[in-house]
């Protein structure tokens, strides 16, 4: 990884400190994070994703309640 550093204005600086889910996260992670959020998603997650709607749509699914009972939970 290349170190680097940049300049932001104290308002962006704010911004990012809100959106730390915890103390010790990176600044990079936050940004990471926001990025994740405007890109498109890959064609095996949109694959999984339909997968999984058909699950739903079929009844293959099973409630928290459920999976602990069959593990004994």
């Amino acid at each position: 990884m290349v170190a680097t550093t940049i300049q932001i204005s104290q308002e962006l600086l704010s911004k990012l400190k809100e959106r730390k889910l915890y103390n010790k996260e990176s600044y990079e992670e936050v940004i990471w994070d926001s990025l994740e959020d405007s890109m498109e998603l890959s064609d095996e997650t949109k694959s999984r994703i339909k997968l999984a709607e058909a699950d739903i749509k079929a009844g293959r699914i099973f409630s928290l309640d459920e999976v602990k009972k069959e593990l004994g939970l």
